[in-house]
């Protein structure tokens, strides 16, 4: 059952008793799909503000986290470019437009009185944030973070965004539950100030939980998912998603059978920080054309981004594509002819469905159609997010360090 938003909202309190503990000792929390900025205009052809804007943003968050990786770690992030820093922000704007089915959220509660919160669950960073008491008018509409527990750590924190706009604030350290399992002390940021990306009318979940490793934590702090593991609180030092259009979850402590068949394909984190790993190949049209290629493995993006280079050469080998603009890096191909792409972890090949692979129409040219996987500088990594993540149950196994990909059930 999918359901919207706003019915979420006014069932919050039995989402939040919803929780139920797996067959294995984890548990699962219900996701749930969120306003967002829609790639798709009403008429299905692509909107290219949006989508530059998304490509940026998501550009910009990676590149925090070498950042924050180098200053965490005293070394630069091997994927990182040498000079991406200098091209990190782009300044183009953000626009409300249309719900976007394939944006998730799910809930979490924090402080004395516990207060339920939406957020969207992140693995391409490894923070939380709210809006905070304080927060002027571009929080509102959002549930702000009050509480008795909360202790003030004496550090701000700013988080940089695409659109040359800023999420600031200050550090606080408070409770966070998450499924009825709690991290005490756990780090968080209250915001003072939301980037426009952030409002109410582009974002309808209050803030954003990070789940990847600490050396890409804007604050150096445990993740929240890390301070459970350290605390105990887990059954397994593992989580996994599904973002079936059916059941959408989010399970702690270990994977869920019920939500997938057979084996798992692994895939081992090559660089502590982001949940960072190496794909075997990327077919088109059943022929391999691009092989052992680091990829972030990341919930918090909608499309593929890849290097230019290899993106120009997936697209010429599947045939009947060409690129719409030499700036944007975005492809198209006669939608009576979509190409098939799979992508093969752990030796195992996971196809992205036509129907999906195809963003939209282009606009003015209906007989065309835009591809999902978009080339974009300066990361060295490619970047996989939900259209591939739609497709497999998704495991992220902190305690080995990997990433598993199973066939949903």
């Amino acid at each position: 059952m999918r359901f919207t938003f706003s019915t979420v909202i006014t069932v919050l309190p039995l989402f939040a008793a919803a929780h139920q503990r797996g067959k294995q000792g984890g548990i699962t929390i219900p996701l749930i799909p969120y306003k967002h900025s829609s790639l798709v205009n009403v008429d299905k052809s692509v909107n290219f503000e949006a989508l530059k804007s998304h490509v940026t943003s998501t550009t910009a968050k990676i590149l925090r986290g070498f950042d924050n990786f180098e200053k965490n770690t005293g070394a630069p992030h091997p994927s990182a470019m040498k000079g991406a820093q200098k091209r990190r922000f782009g300044a183009e704007p953000l626009y409300p437009f249309p719900n976007n089915p394939d944006n998730w959220a799910g809930t979490i509660s924090v402080g004395t009185p516990p207060t339920i919160y939406i957020v969207l669950f992140d693995t391409g960073s490894s923070d939380l944030f709210l809006p905070g008491a304080d927060c002027d008018d571009s929080c509102d509409g959002h549930e702000h973070y009050e509480s008795s527990t909360s202790v003030y750590l004496g550090e701000p924190f700013v988080l940089q965004f695409g659109n040359g706009e800023s999420v600031f604030g200050h550090q606080y350290a408070d409770n966070v539950t998450i499924v009825g399992l709690t991290a005490n002390g756990q780090a968080l940021g209250a915001a003072s100030h939301y980037s426009r990306g952030f409002r109410i009318d582009q974002f309808a979940p209050d803030g954003l939980m990070g789940m990847g490793f600490q050396s890409i934590s804007q604050y150096n702090q445990s993740p929240v998912f890390q301070t459970l593991v350290t605390q105990g609180q887990t059954n397994e030092p593992m989580f996994a998603f599904s973002f079936a259009d059916h059941e959408a979850e989010l399970y702690i402590g270990g994977t869920n059978p019920d939500m997938y068949i057979g084996a798992f394909s692994w895939a081992h984190v090559i660089q502590l920080g982001f949940w960072e790993v190496t794909i075997d190949n990327i077919l088109g049209n059943g022929n391999i054309v691009l092989t052992n290629i680091a990829v972030i493995i990341d919930t918090g993006t909608d499309l593929i981004h890849g290097d230019p280079p290899d993106v120009a050469r997936l697209y010429e080998a599947i045939g009947g594509t060409a690129e719409l603009d030499d700036d944007r890096g975005f492809f198209k191909f006669p939608c009576d002819a979509v190409p098939s792409v799979s992508l093969t972890f752990g030796g195992t090949s996971f196809p992205i469905p036509p129907d999906t692979f195809s963003i939209g129409t282009t606009p003015n040219d209906p007989s065309s159609c835009t591809g999902a996987i978009v080339a974009r500088r300066p990361i060295r990594s490619w970047i996989i997010g939900r259209v591939f993540l739609r497709q497999v149950y998704t495991a992220f196994d902190f305690g080995n360090s990997r990433v598993g990909f199973a066939t949903l059930a």
